[in-house]
């Protein structure tokens, strides 16, 4: 760790753990439900549950992002960050709407948008909140000594995700033209900016980690920012079609849609080569297996389960289905959920002076979570394809295909059950490196550079 302002990172992570654990419990509640076993329906219906259980995982991989700014940003700039106490400030503030946001889901109070419910006053606050964010990240930037292509393609992906969060704050009377809008937020953050985010934080960590030259890494960060808004923005079209859009945008959408796993490919050749080029010689082999694991996992849960269900022969059938489960868990565990572990991996021991780099547990996290996502994965590919055939095909409605596919959620408990143990590991590797401590500064190279 360079800066002392750094350590401001681990209040983000930490909230990031609890947000995540919070997810999983209601994940739990779920699965239970579809199994027949919704005894907590009277307390937390399932709407209740399925809308807490979305807006966690969006809160807590914000909240990741926001820590991974905080301590990258003055590393790449070489300063200390533009302002501590307003740091200290935004996070609270975070952490507050997030706990009211998921206490009122459980009232009632709420919007009712997918993805976006929480309610209008607290989307006021979100937006300060951001704001001042920004505000912090952008200082830091101009004043820093040095400027960098990792730093400022994060940066501008995170000023993206700001400006993007405001078309979901437009109230429209037709529900056509504000589902048309909400997919502006929905689809353009995940497949669009969020991607900028995860170039950035992959760059910074294979700089970092591989020893390769920076001048190489970021060239392939231009190729895939490019390729990321080729595909992402026209991309969005294939949700147009079925929120009453005209008829060409299956066309559009599909053929744009089929092009993202491009940029995701474009992601773990990048990630591959890099670390083919690199001496391997850093000690820190968990934060390289996170971050490897982001590229490669990424690209199989977000590049090709969501081109196997997105061209439009197949979506006219698969839209809306536990097939768009299959495809979001695995996309978001590989593209950004392992992200944020990879930088708290790289991260933690440099804010805290403890280098406990090569650990039992660390690795038996990496490995049960892995899998366990991987067996939910197939048992809701599984269930999808079931439910696909029953509904869609074969004509049955919606609760007797559910009540059909039952078994297949014994599957997904047992496989999440997997999760949640490597969850738990990770979770007790993180707090065990402690608090960040100012003891823990120095500007030593972490390990010597590559040989010319």
């Amino acid at each position: 760790m360079k800066f002392t302002s750094q350590k401001i990172a681990y209040h983000f992570f930490a909230l990031s753990m609890l947000l995540l654990s919070l997810q999983i419990v209601y994940g739990f509640i779920m699965g239970f439900a579809h199994m027949g076993y919704d005894v907590l329906h009277e307390w937390i219906p399932f709407n209740a549950a399925t809308a807490t259980h979305k807006n966690l995982l969006v809160v807590w991989i914000i909240s990741g992002f926001m820590g991974a700014a905080y301590y990258i940003i003055p590393d790449e700039s070489d300063t200390e960050l533009w302002s501590v106490p307003l740091a200290k400030l935004q996070f609270w503030s975070l952490a507050i709407v997030g706990v009211v946001a998921v206490a009122g889901f459980h009232v009632g109070w709420w919007e009712g948008r997918k993805f976006l419910e929480i309610p209008r006053p607290l989307d006021f606050l979100v937006a300060i909140n951001v704001i001042l964010f920004l505000v912090i990240i952008l200082m830091t930037l101009f004043k820093g000594k040095k400027q960098t292509t990792t730093a400022w393609v994060l940066t501008m992906g995170l000023v993206f995700l700001a400006l993007l969060y405001l078309p979901g704050m437009v109230y429209f009377d037709n529900i056509s033209v504000d589902s048309f809008m909400r997919w502006w937020v929905v689809h353009l953050w995940v497949e669009g900016v969020w991607e900028l985010i995860m170039g950035g934080i992959l760059s910074f960590l294979l700089i970092k980690l591989t020893g390769v030259d920076r001048e190489v890494i970021e060239k392939w960060l231009y190729v895939i920012v490019g390729l990321t808004f080729l595909s992402g923005i026209l991309g969005t079209g294939h949700h147009y079609y079925y929120t009453g859009g005209p008829d060409y945008w299956l066309l559009v959408g599909g053929i744009f849609s089929a092009l993202e796993p491009l940029a995701f490919l474009g992601m773990t050749i990048f990630a591959v080569q890099m670390y083919r080029k690199g001496n391997k010689s850093h000690p820190n082999k968990l934060a390289l297996y996170w971050t490897m694991s982001t590229a490669i996992v990424s690209f199989l849960g977000a590049g090709l389960l969501g081109l196997a269900h997105t061209l439009p022969g197949v979506n006219l059938y698969t839209h809306g289905t536990l097939i768009t489960a299959m495809h979001g868990h695995l996309a978001f565990w590989g593209a950004y959920a392992s992200l944020v572990l990879a930088i708290m991996s790289y991260s933690m021991p440099l804010m805290t002076g403890r280098k406990i780099y090569d650990n039992r547990n660390g690795h038996l996290a990496f490995w049960f979570s892995n899998i366990g996502m991987l067996g939910m994965t197939m048992a809701f590919a599984a269930a999808g394809v079931a439910q696909v055939y029953l509904e869609r095909i074969a004509g049955y409605e919606f609760m007797v295909a559910a009540e059909e596919t039952k078994a297949h959620f014994f599957v997904l408990i047992i496989a999440a059950t997997v999760f949640t143990i490597g969850i738990g590991f990770f979770i007790g590797n993180f707090f065990s490196f402690g608090l960040p401590s100012d003891d823990a500064l120095n500007d030593a190279p972490e390990f010597e550079p590559l040989l010319a």
